[in-house]
């Protein structure tokens, strides 16, 4: 028989029910677990010693508390409860004195209990089990089974005694019974034994690990150094297991690389930059030297075009690469910059909030807020910069009433020798370096540049940088 479609008013099929996925559960589940599960390696080395082992304890102590201490406990109080029989046995089978003194004496001299009567009484109402009523359940169907008459028991407390009241005829017997004689009382030393290794071997385990998660800890730190253009600890070493002591000097052997590379593109530079500035110095030399008419003032001008250019191409390749990094107050670099706008008419504010000192590279960073601020205060009357340093994060904004730069060529103009003639140049040059330049000295501080609209109507652009 075929099975029933939903239909709708009009004649058309219902939609069926949407089906979860399987697995999507699991997945759900999976993710929740790693949001809450430690994110770092000590934490979770930890992680992989302390669940084996607390999850084999557990085993052996339910082994140990269901078999061990459950079958020693019943054994304990069937022995005292069939002494207990015995005696009831003696009291309804032979002649007894009136005070039962006999009973009491082969109870106290022979079977270590202490035995009373109590003429004319009930038993008294039942007490709360115990949370943990092993000895309650021993004692409890072990009275019940061989003596079948009715009983009182209270093992409550943390007396060293138990009681134990039995009806008879008219009156009650009242057992004391050492709780030792029917308790596997010192089952807890196991337990204390089994706890005090744990953590004599967690220690021992925290203190390998943390020998071993330090050389990773001092890698990551010098990578995270050397790519803010710090200063990487001249002592560091391969320190570690051998995959650590591998990684450890790959990474030397690369920061060596690169500061060779950087080395010696910085000397082809500079004899390049010295055979061009003498060529440049010769056309000086030459046009100084010659009649000044209109066409040498024009030659001039090229040749000191040519030598902003030069310097530009120079400075965007070298990058300051070679630069240490030293503590900057930025607050005073950020007022200087507004200094020169007020002397060349410019309205400048500047905001500042948090630690006014951030470790930097001092020249890198002021060419960078000079390319940002300075084509500011060249295209717009009022500039505005706001500063905040916290959380280890230096963050810069630039705002301008300028005419700005449109959103679809903001990314496009950190490429190098773009210009956007039609708006606003990059840089006084002319190279179309201004921000390529800026950026990657962002870069080389592990920070960066980004461009957005001014409340201001113009442009603002927005200098992050971890210190």
């Amino acid at each position: 028989m075929s099975e029933e479609v939903p239909v709708l008013t009009d004649g058309q099929a219902a939609p069926a029910p949407r089906q979860r996925r399987p697995g999507v559960k699991r997945r759900r589940f999976g993710k929740f677990i790693s949001s809450r599960m430690p994110k770092g390696l000590f934490a979770r080395s930890l992680i992989i010693i302390i669940a084996p082992m607390i999850l084999l304890q557990t085993v052996i102590v339910f082994v140990f508390m269901e078999r061990h201490w459950n079958q020693v406990t019943n054994r304990l109080s069937t022995t005292v409860v069939q002494d207990i029989a015995a005696l009831v046995d003696v009291i309804e089978t032979y002649p007894q004195d009136p005070d039962h003194e006999n009973v009491r004496r082969i109870a106290r001299e022979r079977l270590d209990l202490q035995v009373s009567f109590l003429e004319d009484q009930e038993l008294p109402a039942p007490r709360p089990k115990p949370f943990i009523s092993i000895l309650d359940n021993a004692l409890t169907g072990r009275l019940a089974s061989q003596i079948g008459k009715p009983f009182w028991v209270d093992t409550v407390g943390d007396s060293d005694l138990l009681e134990i009241r039995i009806r008879l005829g008219d009156g009650v017997m009242r057992v004391f019974v050492k709780r030792k004689q029917a308790y596997a009382s010192n089952s807890h030393i196991f337990l204390l034994w089994m706890v005090g290794a744990a953590i004599v071997l967690l220690t021992i385990a925290i203190l390998f690990l943390r020998n071993q998660i330090r050389p990773i800890q001092r890698l990551a730190e010098a990578a995270e150094r050397f790519g803010k253009g710090q200063q990487v600890p001249e002592d560091m070493r391969p320190r570690g297991a051998s995959e650590v002591r591998r990684a450890t000097l790959s990474f030397v052997e690369m920061r060596d690389r690169i500061e060779r590379a950087l080395e010696q593109r910085t000397a082809m530079l500079a004899g390049v930059s010295h055979d061009l500035r003498t060529v440049l110095t010769r056309f000086r030399l030459q046009l100084a030297l010659s009649p000044q008419t209109e066409e040498t003032k024009a030659m001039q001008q090229d040749v000191a075009d040519m030598q902003n250019m030069l310097e530009g191409y120079l400075d965007f390749a070298k990058g300051d690469h070679g630069e240490d990094a030293s503590m900057v107050d930025v607050k005073d670099v950020l007022d200087r910059f507004c200094d020169h706008a007020e002397a060349a008419g410019r309205e400048c504010n500047v905001s500042y909030s948090g630690n006014r000192e951030a470790k930097l590279r001092p020249t890198a960073f002021n060419r960078l807020l000079e390319n940002i601020i300075g084509n500011a205060m060249r295209y717009a009357q009022k500039t505005k910069i706001t500063a905040c340093h916290s959380n280890g994060l230096l963050a810069v904004d630039v705002d301008d009433n300028g005419p700005g730069i449109d959103e679809a060529e903001r990314e496009r103009v950190f490429q190098p020798f773009v210009r956007l003639d039609e708006a606003r140049n990059l840089d006084e040059t002319g190279t179309g370096l201004g921000l390529a330049i800026a950026r990657d000295i962002a870069h080389t501080h592990g920070g960066d540049v980004v461009l957005d609209d001014s409340p201001m109507g113009g442009l603002r652009v927005t200098i992050t940088l971890p210190v």
